[in-house]
């Protein structure tokens, strides 16, 4: 086992916010030379990313890996379209979802397992704006309860 196993590298947060995340899957990412060492140093932002389906593959748009600071002429644009790598009836029935129901694949985290750079995506819905306001309301409702639960315990 490495050091590393399970590691967060970056997360998308307002993935969370803007989309109701009804399944997450694990894929491989393929990575070019210097974008792992990048990777390494946390030059990785997942904010604005999306993934498609073309032809039978899977591709990540938008993820921004920095350019490796030692990488010279072996640095990779930072925004280019990235394959994942996943089984392909796991791709197909993802293509189906996405299709049929409207949904949408949106990167969630990015981590080392054993190693391996490894992406999880979440097969999304998108929120309305009153969604995102009841999850506000029933986020500050909890923070009020557990206030009040301190301050009793504390008397």
């Amino acid at each position: 086992m490495s050091e590393n196993y399970g590691r967060t590298v970056a997360e998308n947060r307002a993935a969370r916010h803007n989309y109701f995340v009804l399944e997450a899957h694990e894929c491989g990412i393929e990575l070019k030379g210097t974008e792992v060492k990048s990777i390494r140093n946390g030059g990785v932002n997942l904010k604005d990313s999306w993934c498609e389906i073309k032809d039978g593959e899977l591709f990540v748009n938008g993820m921004h890996i920095s350019p490796y600071e030692k990488g010279n002429i072996f640095n990779r644009d930072p925004r280019r379209v990235r394959r994942l790598l996943m089984h392909k009836n796991e791709i197909r029935r993802l293509y189906d979802k996405v299709r049929q129901e409207g949904l949408t694949l949106i990167p969630l985290k990015l981590y080392y397992k054993n190693d391996r750079v490894k992406l999880e995506m979440g097969l999304c819905k998108g929120k309305k704006l009153y969604d995102k306001r009841d999850d506000a309301a029933r986020r500050a409702a909890d923070r009020d309860i557990e206030r009040s639960m301190k301050e009793k315990i504390q008397r």
